[in-house]
This record gives C-alpha cells, structure tokens and sequence, in this order.
C-alpha cells in the first residue's frame, strides 16, 4: 500500500539580535556573506520539496520531482534494506529492471494542472506466484493515437526476464468515444492481485519469439516508433500462444477426458436476462431475434439453414450448443472444462440505456463470482479450466472508473485466469480470445454448407468493390466518408455503396446480396475496430478489405490464418485517411487469377469454420466455429498440464 507524505514547506526560525551599532555594521556584513550558500540551499530544498512528492511502497521510497519547464516525472527510489533490488519506474522512457518485491506499487503523479492522482502500475495478468513473475512492470503511459486510431499502451522491454507474462497490459476506458466505444486507456485498479484462494498461472511467450510476421509488421508501422512495435510485438506473440492452443486433431469421435460440465446457474445470470429482450434496446424489441434457440426467425428465400440472427445473440446459441455437446457431463468430477453460462452481454444492454449507477451494473457480476466461490471445482486449477462467452466486446467488460459506459465484471481480480470467448478481444490480455461473430447461416447438416458452398462460387459478381455502412460524423478520424466519398465517385458497377442509415441494413437479405454480387467488401472500423460484416462479407464469398489489424489479424488466431493475404487485402487506414490511396483503383489492380484464388479458399477453407451450426446439427465433413473453439479450449488444458 502506497503512502504519500504531505507537502509542508519548512519554516525558518530567524532571531535578530540587537547590538551596538558601532559592531552591527561589521557583524551583519559577515553573517550576511556567511549566511548566502544556506540561503541558497534552503530556497532549492524549499523549491524541490514543493514540486515532489514521496511515496512509500514496501520496501522501497521513491521521490518524484515535476519542474515547470520538464514534461515528464523524473524520480529516484532508494531501499530500505541492504542489497533490495528496485524496479526502474519507467517514467523516464526507460525499461523496467527486476522487481523482487511482488508488493503493490502506487505512483503518484504531479502535474501542473492537477493534483496528484495514485495510478497503479499495472501488473502482468495470470502471474506466477513467485517473486520472479512480477519482473516485468507495465509502464502507465500511453503514447500518441497509432495508426489504428488506438492509443497503444507503452510495455516495458522485458528482454530481462524469461518467465513473465510481459505481452499482457492492463487497460481501461477512458469516456465514450465517438465511435461508441471507448479508446483503451491505462485503468487506475487495474492491477491483478489473485484472490487468496486462487494460485495464478504464467504463459510463457519467449519461445515464439522467432515467429513473428516482421514483413506485415514492418509494413504496418511506417513512423520507426520503437514501443509501437513491441506493442504490436506484445499482440502477435500472444497470437503465437493462441495458435498453439489449435488442436491438431479434428477426430471428435471419443470424449475420453473431454467431459464438459455445464453449470445451473441460477436463472438471473441468464434466462431472467432474456425476458428483458422487449425494452433492452429502445428501438428494437430482440425477443424475435432470441426465439428459435436464439437463431431467430427463418429466411426462407436465401435457403435452408437462413435465419434473421441478432449479433447479440452468441451468449444464448454457444449456450444451446454445449447443451447439446456429446461431450457434456453432469457430474462435475467427471469433466476437464467447466463451461459458465453468464449472459454477461445481455446484463449490460439492459442497464446501458437506463439511468442507473455503475453499482447497480456491477451487481450481477459480482454476484456471480460469489456463486462461483461457493463451488469447489472453481478453485481447482485456479480457474483456468473454467470458460465464458460473452457476445460483446471485451471494452464493454472493462469501463474505466470515470465513465458509465459498461461493467468491470472483467477487472475482477476472479476473472483473470478463465478463458473468455469475446467476438472482439482486448489485445493486451492473453485469456481474451476472440471467436467469430454469429452470422445468418446456421447449416444442420454437411450437405446444407457444400449446397451454399456452389451457390456462391457460381454468383455472378457484378460489382467490383461494395460497402454497407454509414458515414460517423462524429468521428472525424474515420476513414468511412473518405471511402464513400471514393466509392459513390467511381464509374458504375466499380462500386457500390449500401447507405445503412436508409434502413436498409437491418434487412439481412439486402447485405447478403450484395456481399454476394461484390468482388470485394470494404471493412473499415465501425463502433469499434471489429465488424460483424466481415463475417457476414466472407461467409458470401466476398474479400473483405481490411484497414486496421485489429479488425480481424489481431483477433481471430483460432478462426483465421495468420497468412491474412490468402483471405483478405489489407489497406493502411492512414494511407486512406492521408488521401495517399484511392481503394477501389488499388483493388481494380488484383488480377482476375488472385480474385478466384482467394475466394476458393474463402469458400472451401474458411467458410464451414465461421458459422455456427444448427443447436441441432450433425455435421460429420466438417466442423464449424464452435467445434474449433471447443476442441482448442481442451487443447489448451493439455498444454497448460503439460
């Protein structure tokens, strides 16, 4: 616990002595001249004493100076015991060395215009409880917007340290953005201290070092910033770790040792949540779109397997899924996985329109944890065989305390070592897996995927690129007026532009055909960096043109191939928001043999594995997007035994 001692300016006790004045003259002149260096020295001590600050952490005081005429905080720390080795705050820009002390470690900042606020150091997620396992230490600041229009926390060079989870930043929320969303920012109680029943576990990283796609990363970050690429070198190592995660096996044939134990929750953490579908949204009443398992109503006219699907509904289909799994249990000793079935999105909606206090949104979450601690399988392995979906993005889970935006049901410190399915990931935290977004089509059977398998190999592509979105205003670092601006400019059936604020987007059938006649499908980033649409674009054999990384790259390691060309082209937003490219010449330039190249593999490689089968499917040929997650959350669990 941090201690700051408060500023008092010294006082100087002056006794003016009365003399003569025939020796006062002689006397004052020479105390004048002996007294000036200590003069001098108190005005200095005075001057630094009013401009730092002391904090006590532990073992170790650290004295923070901020002058007027220096940007950043400069401060020493010093030991209170003999030969304690000190963690360099990296304030200064610097690298972080060993910390051999695992105590919680508070930095007071100074700044002019403020007072001194405690922030936290952020402590790497899922650490190991040894002393060398907090040897990495985030730094708290955060630099300049990146090209992705995501300020990237600033991660400190853990080359020092072999074990620690250095690629894992604790971030926050800062205020709603513009684009709905909030921009991750550096969270001041953030820090993961596990709870006394829970032992935390470490992923190593270091062995992928020698993996990384250096040629996309290079191409990506053009502006030379050194902890812009360690930042993206913190997300694709832990990309690497995901992919290491990949069953190898497609054999679903045996549960031995899969067993899945589902939870009976109590109905407020799930069912109780989905009879507020009628006034969640103000403008939309999503009991339709949750009946039908929560596939919604059929849309007869795009075929078999087509139905009206709610992009918030992945909660209730992974639900009905596991419900249905050949390798469900229901005697908890018998399962590996313990599957969590909080409806954690839907306890967000419900609340995010309505004037309450941040208090009342935490509630449920902390209710659930609670739950969770009444059960003895919870602490077994710490939690780490323990799963949540949730079917909204990560930022939701983790408002920044200063905002009404969301919950911080993932803040918890309970919620740090079970894996969380999210159809948009935290890129900082190596449990966070992103895993697709539902679409319209829901295939029962091997037959139903191979007939729209056909169908749009064989569509007649009439349109060279297409978009469906609307303009953000609001948000005038987005690139979507430019790219319509481009779009509506180009000759007829170059491009074709899908104005969602017509309404016309909330009919599935219009996007779908035009995914379906479209060469190409721009993605740029909505709400937040991922989209829904490039699920909807690449399950009709359109290319989605990716402008951000965090779109798709950096988010799907189980879903899509590290190789993003065989699948997608990818335009640098800033290139795009400099004016630099003009995108529908640039894709007029990808030869008709590319096109077909990646559609194939779009269509027979990639498409059976981005749906979500029918609660009832029987798919044998194939595997979908929920046989690949479940098979790789086992995967996992034999890694981390080994």
């Amino acid at each position: 616990m941090a201690i700051s001692i408060s500023k008092k300016k010294a006082k100087v006790n002056e006794r003016v002595e009365h003399k003569e004045v025939g020796f006062f003259f002689s006397s004052f002149l020479a105390k004048f001249l002996f007294r000036i260096p200590s003069i001098v020295l108190i005005l200095i001590l005075i001057f630094l004493w009013s401009s730092s600050t002391t904090i006590i952490s532990g073992k170790v005081v650290h004295v923070c100076i901020s002058l007027r005429k220096l940007n950043d905080l400069y401060c020493i720390s010093a030991g209170t015991e003999p030969n304690l080795d000190i963690a360099v705050p990296p304030l200064n820009g610097t690298s972080s060395s060993k910390v051999s002390s695992p105590q919680d470690t508070r930095v007071a900042i100074v700044d002019e215009s403020s007072s001194s606020i405690d922030i936290p150091i952020p402590r790497v997620n899922d650490s190991s409880s040894s002393t060398d396992a907090m040897a990495n230490v985030a730094d708290v600041s955060l630099q300049e917007p990146s090209p992705l229009d995501i300020p990237i926390p600033r991660v400190n060079d853990s080359s020092s340290s072999t074990d620690a989870m250095a690629n894992v930043v604790d971030v926050s929320l800062r205020e709603s953005s513009p684009l709905d969303i909030p921009i991750p920012r550096v969270n001041d109680s953030s820090t993961y201290i596990p709870s006394e029943k829970q032992e935390s576990r470490t992923v190593s990283v270091d062995s992928f070092a020698g993996k990384k796609n250096v040629a996309f990363r290079n191409n990506m970050i053009k502006s030379g910033d050194e902890e812009l690429v360690m930042a993206y070198n913190d997300v694709e190592d832990q990309l690497q770790v995901h992919r290491s995660w990949a069953a190898t096996s497609q054999n679903n044939a045996t549960c031995d040792g899969k067993g899945i134990y589902v939870y009976d929750l109590p109905s407020k953490f799930n069912k109780d949540l989905v009879a507020h579908c009628a006034d969640m949204i103000p403008w939309i009443n999503l009991c339709k779109y949750f009946s039908n398992e929560a596939m919604g109503e059929p849309m007869q006219n795009l075929g078999k397997g087509w139905y009206q699907t709610h992009q918030y509904s992945l909660e209730l289909i992974f639900h009905s899924r596991v419900l249905n799994h050949p390798c469900r249990v229901h005697n908890a000793d018998e399962a590996k996985l313990f599957y969590v079935p909080f409806y954690g999105g839907l306890d967000i909606l419900r609340w995010h329109f309505k004037n309450v206090s941040n208090e009342v949104k935490d509630s449920l979450g902390l209710e659930l944890v609670r739950w969770l601690e009444s059960q003895q399988h919870w602490f077994q392995k710490s939690g780490n065989d323990h799963v949540f979906v949730l079917g909204k993005i990560s930022w939701d889970f983790r408002r920044y305390s200063n905002t009404n935006w969301g919950s911080r049901f993932l803040e918890l410190d309970e919620m740090q070592n079970p894996v969380k399915l999210l159809i948009e990931r935290q890129p900082w935290h190596v449990n966070d897996i992103g895993i697709p977004h539902p679409t319209y089509f829901h295939p029962q059977t091997d037959n139903d995927i191979i007939a729209w398998q056909d169908r749009i190999i064989k569509s007649n592509r009439r349109s060279l690129v297409s978009f469906a979105g609307a303009a953000r205003p609001d948000a005038p670092a987005n690139i979507r007026s430019i790219l319509i601006n481009q779009c509506t400019s180009a000759k007829d059936q170059e491009c074709t532009f899908l104005d969602c604020n017509s309404g016309k987007c909330h009919q599935p059938e219009s996007i779908i055909q035009l995914f379906m006649e479209s060469e190409f499908c721009l993605q740029p980033p909505g709400d937040s960096p991922t989209r829904k649409s490039v699920f909807d674009s690449l399950i009709s054999g359109c290319i989605p043109v990716i402008f951000d990384p965090f779109t798709a790259y950096y988010q799907y390691s189980w879903h899509l191939p590290e190789d993003h060309k065989k699948y997608s082209v990818f335009i640098d937003q800033e290139d795009v928001r400099n004016m630099k490219v003009n995108v529908v010449e640039t894709l007029m330039q990808i030869t008709t043999k590319e096109r077909e190249d990646m559609r194939s593999y779009i269509t027979y490689d990639l498409l059976p594995g981005l749906v979500y089968g029918d609660p009832k499917s029987k798919l044998e040929k194939f595997q979908d997007a929920f046989s690949i997650t479940i098979n790789n959350l086992f995967q996992r669990l034999n890694k981390l035994e080994s």
